[in-house]
């Protein structure tokens, strides 16, 4: 499967942005999906993941009950909705997608769209 992503930009603390992930290839409904984010210096982290068929969603504590983590399988597509963010989000954002819920070192990757938050 190839991954699409797009949606990043300049925001200011407190907006919000969201992120898309289209998806080609092998079907979509075949993978959980999930984004991952890394900052300047620091390690790529998990933001969240969801299952194959939507049901399942996690998160990493940071963003609970601000980002959401949604797809539309008819759609081929993956989003991430990410309200009152704050400067510590600012990173490059990836999609990426795996058997199930991707967590640790998915089989594919999208490439990276910038968010910046500006405080």
């Amino acid at each position: 499967v190839q991954l699409q992503a797009s949606g990043g930009g300049l925001v200011q603390a407190g907006g919000s942005l969201r992120l898309s992930c289209a998806a080609s290839g092998r079907a979509f409904s075949s993978y959980g999906m999930g984004w991952f984010r890394q900052a300047p210096g620091k390690e790529r982290e998990f933001v969240a993941g969801i299952s194959r068929g939507g049901g399942i969603r996690e998160y990493v504590d940071s963003v609970k009950g601000r980002f959401t983590i949604s797809r539309d399988n008819a759609r081929n597509t993956a989003y991430l909705q990410m309200n009152n963010l704050k400067f510590e989000d600012t990173a490059v954002y990836y999609c990426a997608a795996a058997a199930t819920i991707p967590r640790g070192n998915p089989e594919y990757w999208g490439q990276g769209t910038q968010v910046t938050v500006s405080s």
